[in-house]
């Protein structure tokens, strides 16, 4: 039986976008479109495991929020802090921080979480801490505390308890060293958190590639890479920012088996 118990899915705001065609270009050209953000807390072996933390709650204090990067509006209704409050869990109950990769909308709470192991990929570590960070739209002083945490750093696919239960999957382009995570679930069987390898369920199926990713072709390669393992796992793909996926999915308090 898989050690994964359950899995959370947590608002973490949303991210109000003026042109939608940044995410595909060509198409959907001066549309706006609003993307809803999310974290996932997942209880495994008795411990509490979180990806993504969602955008900043001190965006909670700004009415309307504000513009962050790449001219994304980050708004934030309900905080992370709140959520976790909802379930009963203390965001020192998190032992480790696994993040797909280090913009504002993934990355915004790492501060919360100041004694959690962080994995994190070696080619995202050195973006985010290296003198191009601007240029992947990054914002240090989201994520400065990282540099406290316990960190592993790793290369390509990593078995994170070494067990098959939760994997991280090396998915690059969005950015440098961006990462999806498939998690076993005991009733719902494999399900891979997408990070952003795509941002709506028809950019996957037909591999758009957003204007601002660091590689276009690594883009494409990753999602042919999560597409063989759908395939081979029977897995479902949970596709982060994708509005009409994300309302069918439960989100906390309520949780996935």
């Amino acid at each position: 039986m898989t050690p994964v118990e359950r899995i959370y899915a947590l608002d973490g705001g949303i991210a109000e976008v003026a042109d939608a065609s940044m995410y595909t270009p060509g198409i959907d050209v001066g549309k706006p479109v609003i993307l809803p953000c999310n974290a996932y807390l997942i209880r495994r072996s008795g411990e509490w495991i979180l990806w993504d933390t969602g955008s900043d709650d001190e965006l909670a204090k700004v009415p309307g929020g504000k513009i962050i990067a790449h001219g994304i509006r980050g708004v934030v209704k309900r905080t992370l802090k709140s959520q976790l409050d909802e379930i009963g869990v203390d965001p020192a109950d998190v032992t480790t921080l696994i993040l797909s990769h280090a913009h504002f909308d993934h990355i915004g709470n790492v501060r919360l979480f100041p004694k959690a192991k962080w994995i994190v990929h070696r080619k995202e570590y050195d973006a985010m801490f290296g003198p191009d960070h601007d240029e992947h739209g990054y914002d240090p002083g989201l994520y400065k505390t990282l540099r406290n945490n316990p960190t592993e750093i790793i290369d390509g696919d990593h078995d994170v308890f070494g067990d098959g239960s939760i994997r991280l999957i090396a998915t690059p382009g969005h950015t440098p060293g961006h990462c999806s995570l498939a998690v076993r679930l005991p009733k719902s069987g494999t399900v891979i958190l997408s990070g952003d390898v795509a941002h709506f369920e028809k950019s996957f199926v037909h591999r758009r590639v957003p204007s601002f990713n660091f590689d276009a072709e690594q883009t494409k390669a990753s999602m042919d890479k999560i597409d063989r393992i759908i395939k081979s796992k029977k897995a479902q793909l949970w596709i982060n920012h994708d509005a009409e996926q994300c309302a069918t999915i439960p989100h906390a308090p309520q949780w996935v088996e």
